[in-house]
């Protein structure tokens, strides 16, 4: 079994990661995959998706925020503004050290991952370094959430116990530990909602979204191609498909989805080149 890598953020907590490097000679962008609000970097897409990266030649990063699976920390005090900062720290250490890592990134972001993948892109955009994402891709995108979902999904009652006690423990078809929602991961990710205003990122965009999700409606991923400047996004629909977009054939097609991103991409830079 593998054991992680570790990078130390600046407040001294462990995040864990694992990265493959690109195959020799390729000259293909990284991948870099975020995952989902209180999910492993062990869990089926993560890996899934590495092993199709590998198969193909591509670099894959997948990391655990603070709070989850193999990074210290506590999940009671992971806001998303912080795992946007722990996102910034894996990508920018892994830089030097992992072949296929250092240029072009595709960020694909999963579920609250893919909130989280805005806000890197935008990190970057404002730092000037806007070759270093070419292209983003939203599985069961979740931005907004915390705004948006949690006060239906709760209640009034819960989302008042919620700011009086500071925690609550939610369980979830998901997983056997509940999740934790605490009021500062509500009021930061109120604060740092992406749907509200236009977002200005001008990339190739791929959005897959299951008819059937009952947690985050596929409506908050029409939301998110509508907000995105760039004319280059679209939306699939997988019909049946809950949250988990997890399956044979549903994994199959975000590889398929994929594959079509980076292909197109490779045509921009050859007329370019031109």
């Amino acid at each position: 079994m593998r054991t992680p890598s570790h990078v130390i953020a600046q407040d001294g907590t462990r995040l864990a990661y694992y990265a493959i490097p690109a195959k020799e000679g390729t000259k293909r962008p990284g991948i870099v995959f975020l995952g989902g609000f209180m999910s492993s970097m062990t869990g089926n897409k993560a890996t899934a998706l590495e092993a199709w990266a590998k198969k193909n030649g591509y670099a894959f990063l997948r990391y655990d925020y603070c709070g989850h699976g193999s990074s210290g920390g506590s999940i009671e005090n992971g806001t998303i503004s912080r795992w946007v900062e722990d996102s910034i720290t894996i990508i920018n250490f892994v830089r030097d050290k992992i072949e296929g890592l250092g240029g072009p990134l595709i960020l694909v972001g999963s579920s609250m991952g893919a909130w989280i993948m805005i806000h890197v892109a935008l990190a970057f955009e404002e730092n000037k370094s806007r070759r270093r994402v070419v292209g983003l891709m939203g599985i069961a995108a979740a931005p907004d959430f915390t705004k948006d979902l949690l006060p239906n999904h709760l209640g009034v009652k819960t989302m008042k116990k919620i700011f009086e006690e500071g925690v609550y423990k939610m369980f979830s078809d998901y997983s056997d530990e509940p999740y934790i929602i605490s009021k500062e991961l509500i009021q930061d990710g109120n604060q740092m909602c992406v749907l509200k205003n236009e977002i200005n990122i001008d990339l190739p965009v791929r959005l897959i979204h299951g008819t059937c999700d009952k947690d985050v409606p596929w409506d908050q991923s029409r939301r998110l191609m509508q907000a995105l400047i760039s004319e280059d996004v679209e939306l699939i629909l997988v019909k049946g498909g809950n949250h988990r977009l997890s399956n044979k054939n549903e994994l199959e097609r975000i590889f398929i989805t994929l594959a079509s991103l980076v292909n197109s991409l490779e045509l921009e830079d050859a007329v370019f080149e031109n």
